[in-house]
């Protein structure tokens, strides 16, 4: 007879920086809920992703990037933020790239090494492995390094893999009622989504170290029959910063705004006015008073 018992509980995320968790779970739900860009560390909090299907509910938790460097606040910030995200879940999905087993991925695996739920080894790209003989040395060789319940090796994000994941996450989920509304896919609030939507297009847009010296805060959004209004401080560390991010004549800013603004309206399903100004605000990353009251936890 078949298990047809509703299933639902909470999956971590976890992986090193930029092995492509937030895709991951994007490609999962169907919807853009994390940002995304080339560069490590994009995601700083602690984001779900809500999945509702007809025999399971899967609450996704993404987190930031494990790494070894302690570096700023921020980056210690992170790394508790992810550390905790293991607390209270049913399951674990650790993420890492086909080929590659970094110090990074190293630690990861060093964190989760004890746990008392399922992990689900997903390797990506394994298409990258050539010739394909070298794969099965390399999953040898990681069961020697991950302490694991299931591996799936799979070489994109596309419908038939991320079936199998999802098909794979539920077999580990514990039977139990719907945590969330069907047609929920997040728990976020849309002044976070707003703030985290503009910081995604300054991350793709802006070189070096400067993404990772500033921040976004929403100071405005209000709700009116017409469209939603939106104003965006932006915050960075150093007056070098704040001309690059405004850009000549305003045209960085103005571009930012205009990707930004257009995501929002798919997002909220809603016409939208975004303005953005852009404050200096010293040393704000390596500084735990100012972290807590920008919301990061």
């Amino acid at each position: 007879m078949a298990d047809t018992q509703f299933r639902c509980g909470t999956i971590a995320i976890v992986g090193r920086p930029n092995v492509g968790k937030s895709t991951l779970m994007n490609g999962l739900i169907g919807q853009k809920i994390s940002i995304t860009s080339p560069k490590p560390q994009t995601t700083r909090h602690r984001i779900h992703g809500i999945l509702s299907l007809d025999e399971a509910q899967l609450v996704f938790v993404d987190t930031p990037g494990i790494h070894l460097n302690g570096g700023k606040a921020l980056n210690r910030v992170m790394n508790r933020t992810a550390s905790s995200a293991l607390e209270g879940v049913d399951v674990v999905m650790m993420l890492v790239e086909a080929g590659r087993f970094t110090d990074e991925d190293a630690r990861v695996a060093q964190l989760i090494a004890n746990i008392k739920v399922p992990v689900v080894l997903v390797i990506n790209k394994v298409d990258k492995i050539q010739p394909r003989e070298r794969l099965l040395p390399y999953l040898a060789e990681l069961g020697q390094k991950v302490k694991f319940t299931e591996s799936l090796p799979i070489s994109a994000y596309d419908k038939k893999h991320t079936q199998l994941v999802i098909n794979t996450l539920i077999k580990h989920l514990p039977e139990g009622e719907p945590m969330f509304d069907e047609d929920m896919v997040t728990d976020a609030s849309s002044r976070f989504l707003a703030a985290e939507m503009v910081r995604e297009k300054l991350m793709r847009r802006l070189e070096k170290e400067i993404p990772y010296g500033l921040t976004v805060e929403i100071e405005k959004y209000e709700v009116t029959p017409e469209r939603v209004l939106i104003d965006a401080l932006i915050l960075v560390e150093r007056e070098g910063q704040k001309r690059i991010v405004i850009g000549e004549g305003g045209g960085m800013l103005k571009q930012v705004g205009s990707e930004a603004r257009q995501d929002l309206m798919r997002l909220l399903d809603s016409r939208v006015h975004l303005q953005l100004w852009v404050k200096v605000k010293d040393n704000w990353s390596d500084d735990e008073r100012a972290l807590a009251s920008l919301g990061y936890q």
